[in-house]
């Protein structure tokens, strides 16, 4: 995996939750590009923005762009290569137009001309319908359009062509039907049976979709290893659930961060509920320690509680490099465009409802149950009945059997094109002034 320098990053953030359920309708197919092209250019020309501007286009058109397909499943591969059947056609007609609006920001309500590009740019892919018509209105069509365009691409979908937008428009046709064939070779190495019930984690995607006989029981947006300290693809099995988990700092957290802030702050380990353990299970009192030397061979461990880096739960799985799912105090971080920030360990939103889907087969618990023990702050580990498989992917590009095709940003650099890496968490997007 190739590595950018240390400023990049450290600068990516970014900003509002992905919106990967709003959008509005397609046209047939892509394979249909052209021909739905032509009827766009065809279609009448209603020219002012009073006759143009339809203010239930974009409800009536408006259609999801998720389902409750799974992305690995028996129809992955079929999927994935109808999506490249598509995409090669668009490049076989010419791919699509670059849109270029400058120094100005385009929106709903904005008149241009640029606007007959980003129609033709959003027909050609099937995130415009027919009926739309090519004017130079930003109306409610386009609005819908590019709503459903942000959201096939994992972007937040408010219908303003931001940087990351334009960025991911203007990527071109070649360019995403190589990432799609890439993509297909990494779907191809999966078995149509993955279990009755397991779970995926999509690391470019940072979302987790636990599966239950063959549809997603429940999907949940993700925190997932930033480029310097990435996930690891594995293949795994569920095996616990710690209800109040204790989180015990890494050696690396103790020396770079612990130490600088126990000597600003004497009072830093207790604020935090850290306590210091010996080899024997022994605590040592911190006023022991000399915090101006090197770091004590000594446990740092925090205890249950909200303010624990993993406020209210662990979900441990098999793997040799120390990391698990877990909650987090900072809900916040759900809110990202882009959500890599953490060390390798993935943070799950809403994770009561994964950890009550996980326990469902444990004799002894359910979600009443479950929410007690929380409330009780006794740290409590459960093994569950039955492990439960457990993938963490890296799938960027993938179709779904409704012609539905999904694009996300290469963070890993992995799909061998630097354009497809589209930097969107370099910091807030900013929208084209």
């Amino acid at each position: 995996m190739s590595k950018k320098n240390g400023n990049e990053a450290l600068s990516r953030r970014a900003f509002l939750a992905s919106a990967a359920t709003v959008g509005a309708s397609a046209i047939a197919a892509p394979a249909f590009a052209q021909s739905a092209l032509d009827t766009l250019i065809n279609a009448p020309r209603r020219g002012n923005w009073d006759d143009q501007f339809d203010a239930k286009a974009a409800s009536r058109t408006a259609t999801a762009v998720v389902s409750n397909t799974p992305i690995l499943g028996p129809q992955s591969v079929a999927s994935a290569q109808q999506a490249i059947m598509q995409y090669q056609q668009i490049a076989a007609a010419g791919g699509w137009p670059e849109v270029n609006p400058g120094d100005q920001r385009l929106q709903l309500g904005v008149s241009s001309p640029t606007v007959q590009a980003l129609r033709q740019r959003l027909a050609i892919t099937g995130d415009l319908p027919r009926e739309a018509g090519l004017s130079n209105a930003f109306d409610s069509y386009v609005d819908g359009a590019v709503k459903r365009f942000q959201a096939r691409h994992g972007l937040p979908a408010d219908g303003v062509l931001g940087e990351f937008t334009l960025k991911a428009l203007n990527i071109p046709c070649d360019v995403r039907l190589q990432q799609l064939n890439t993509n297909l070779i990494r779907l191809q190495t999966f078995p149509e049976d993955l279990g009755r019930r397991h779970v995926m984690v999509n690391i470019p995607a940072a979302y987790v979709e636990a599966v239950e006989d063959g549809s997603v029981a429940t999907r949940h947006t993700a925190v997932v290893g930033r480029l310097s300290r990435p996930t690891h693809i594995v293949n795994s099995k569920i095996y616990e659930v710690i209800l109040n988990p204790y989180w015990t700092a890494p050696r690396s957290i103790v020396e770079k961060d612990i130490m600088p802030l126990m000597r600003k702050d004497p009072t830093y380990l207790e604020k935090n509920a850290i306590r210091l353990i010996d080899g024997k299970g022994n605590e040592v009192s911190p006023e022991t320690v000399d915090w101006n030397g090197e770091a004590p061979n000594l446990m740092f461990r925090q205890d249950p509680g909200k303010i624990n880096a993993m406020a209210s739960t662990k979900i441990n799985f098999y793997n040799k490099n120390g990391e698990y799912m877990h909650d987090t105090p900072q809900q916040g971080l759900f809110n990202k465009l882009m959500r890599f920030e953490s060390s390798g360990c993935v943070r799950v939103q809403n994770v009561r409802d994964l950890t009550n889907w996980l326990l469902r087969e444990t004799p002894g618990w359910n979600r009443q149950q479950m929410e007690q023990v929380i409330a009780s702050g006794v740290n409590t580990p459960i093994k569950l009945a039955m492990e439960i498989p457990v993938y963490f992917v890296y799938i960027s590009a993938w179709g779904m059997p409704d012609g539905i095709v999904q694009f996300r940003d290469d963070i890993y650099q992995m799909d061998g094109n630097a354009e497809l890496a589209l930097d969107t968490t370099a910091g807030m997007e900013q929208p084209v002034q």
